[in-house]
């Protein structure tokens, strides 16, 4: 079994606090995606390199002063060990694997001169440690709540002091100081009198005086670190909508400061008022400076990245499906584009480069399902109002709608090979057929077989059968001249996708009982069933073109790639941090596309014959 090459990825995590970094070296972005961080080439032809160790969403990052190495932190299941790594950031290496928080690993960061690097574990944990960057081993250990406070949530070095760190979190802010000679880790809680906020984010001044902490209030906290005092709160009459949920210092001494309504701001370091400021979509996450603060990078929840230039004007860097994308569809006889379909939007990308060239949003409505006419004039898509629409792919003009075309939401959708007719198939169980006129659209037949949900649709190269999977455990083979059932196959399972053999002699079919199953077309008897996942259902299914190996994906996260006679697996993909929920095999077998439950879209090397 060999490991499938992963050449892009589309996607960030958008809702990892403090995830983006700009490298010291000012040539590449460091962000985390799934259980994958990405190190991605900031000019020039667009190259990403990727540290795959993870074994489940990654929920920290940090870069250190120099550059020399890169931390991230993960989650993982109640009651597991969550998992550090350290990272040689000129051979992207894994240097070391540090294990000791329990579920979460919630912030990290490296001393001034890489020395240590201090972990602070999520709520579950409740502890922060302290570990020598060098061989890796624990120094020491401390509860981060104390008899005042809650946990805390976030934490920093000092930039000039190797054995001082701030943490803050629930009503608590605390200065820490390491013994050089025991490493013993002793904590000073910050006089705050009767302030009681929740801190979020933090960010310590240039000269170490001063440690300004985001709260969830939507304003910033002035600590004194050498004091431990508070020194002071604000903006004073208008705090930021939905609390500060990140912060970060410019090298002139001012403040930038991200908020939970998308709002980004240049803040005096004294009054805390706004100078300047911008609203992007989404909260922002992450301000990342580059070396000098001639430029910045900011991510969002809504896993977008723009490039400012200063807070007033900005451009888009990567924009990426914020929610699970449903559906993913190559056009016919063209590996250069695909399609993903997710909540609000259809999208469509360069498949070499990963650029959006089209976006089509439908606000409020989530899109099922997609498909591309065969002629290659129209998409066509099914949403959840119940409505068909059809857009023309070069503009993202809507073309036609078919109101009320199934009363639970289109689930299902595809078009005959002469672009004259669409199969859709609905949550009501219902499969209709649709003539696809110039200027109407009219319903030719309703066909009601299914009593669950119809997950998939696809039709013969002839166009007289198709053929409609359903969660009830049936797939159906229909007559698309005379409109009726020609062969059913049961089986004990939720099916969510059915894909014709090349040859269509034969079947397949996935789904929630961990098996593809082989199906015989002829007269529907079952031939073979395969189980390709031991732990959780499958979602995703495409056959290659020329019929030699199959694409399987589902809960486990993983992409198999396995032979269609023997049913061994080839290939494996790693890196998703959700379910795999579609995968695509390109027309000309260069490029697997393989895309998740949390938004991100993975291409892969199809390896070569």
């Amino acid at each position: 079994m060999q490991e499938l090459e992963l050449l892009s990825t589309i996607g960030f995590g958008g809702s990892v606090r403090d995830g983006l970094h700009v490298h010291p070296e000012r040539q590449h972005l460091v962000y985390p995606l799934g259980c994958t961080v990405v190190v991605e080439k900031i000019g020039g032809k667009r190259s990403q390199q990727f540290l795959q160790g993870h074994t489940d969403k990654v929920s920290c990052v940090t870069v250190s002063p120099s550059g020399r190495y890169i931390a991230s932190g993960q989650i993982t299941h109640q009651g597991y060990a969550a998992d550090i790594i350290i990272w040689d950031f000129k051979t992207l290496a894994l240097k070391h694997r540090l294990t000791l928080h329990k579920v979460k690993v919630a912030d990290l960061s490296f001393s001034p001169t890489e020395k240590f690097l201090v972990s602070l574990g999520g709520e579950d944990d409740g502890t922060l440690a302290l570990w020598d960057v060098e061989s890796g081993q624990a120094l020491a250990g401390a509860p981060t709540a104390d008899t005042s406070g809650g946990h805390a949530a976030t934490l920093s070095f000092t930039n000039r002091d190797d054995f001082t760190f701030v943490s803050g979190g629930k009503y608590t802010i605390r200065v820490w100081d390491i013994n050089p000679r025991t490493h013993a880790l002793t904590p000073t809680n910050c006089v705050l009198r009767s302030l009681r906020r929740l801190v979020t984010c933090m960010a310590i001044s240039a000269d170490d005086e001063l440690a300004y902490c985001g709260t969830s209030t939507g304003d910033v906290v002035i600590i004194s670190i050498p004091h431990k005092v508070l020194k002071g709160t604000g903006p004073a009459k208008n705090p930021f909508p939905r609390g500060v949920s990140c912060i970060a210092t410019t090298p002139t001494g001012e403040l930038l400061v991200g908020a939970g309504n998308g709002t980004i701001a240049r803040c005096s370091s004294k009054s805390l008022k706004p100078l300047q400021q911008n609203t992007l979509v989404g909260a922002v996450t992450s301000i990342a400076l580059t070396p000098g603060g001639s430029d910045m990078y900011v991510g969002t929840d809504d896993c977008d990245i723009y490039r400012c230039g200063d807070v007033s004007t900005y451009e888009e860097r990567a924009i990426c499906h914020p929610h699970g994308v449903c559906d993913v569809e190559f056009p016919r006889g063209t590996s250069d584009l695909f399609a993903t379909c997710s909540h609000h939007s259809v999208r469509v990308w360069h498949t070499p480069t990963g650029k959006q060239l089209l976006a089509i949003n439908v606000p409020g409505v989530k899109c099922n399902a997609m498909t591309f006419t065969p002629d290659g004039k129209l998409i066509v898509t099914g949403w959840e109002d119940g409505v068909i629409r059809g857009f023309l792919p070069q503009s993202g003009k809507e073309k036609f709608n078919i109101q009320h075309a199934h009363n639970n939401g289109v689930t299902a959708i595809a078009v005959t090979n002469d672009s004259g007719r669409i199969v859709s198939g609905g949550g009501d169980g219902l499969v209709r057929v649709w003539r696809l006129g110039k200027q109407s659209q009219t319903l030719l037949e309703s066909m009601k077989e299914h009593k669950g949900a119809v997950t998939d649709i696809r039709v013969r190269s002839n166009d007289e059968e198709c053929v409609s999977s359903s969660a009830d455990g049936s797939c159906i083979i229909w007559d698309l001249n005379r409109f009726v059932r020609n062969q059913i196959m049961f089986a004990s399972s939720v099916f969510s996708q059915v894909r014709y053999r090349p040859d269509e002699a034969q079947l397949l079919t996935c789904g929630s009982d961990r098996k593809v199953h082989y199906w015989e077309a002829f007269d529907g008897s079952l031939i073979r069933e395969l189980e390709v996942s031991s732990t959780g259902a499958l979602y995703a299914l495409d056959i290659s073109p020329d019929g030699r190996y199959f694409a399987a994906g589902g809960q486990d996260k993983l992409l198999k790639l396995i032979t269609f006679d023997e049913g061994e697996t080839a290939y494996v993909g790693q890196g998703h941090s959700g379910d795999i929920t579609r995968v695509a095999i390109c027309p000309n077998q260069q490029y697997i596309i393989s895309v998740t439950n949390t938004g991100s879209i993975f291409r892969w090397a199809y390896p070569a014959a």
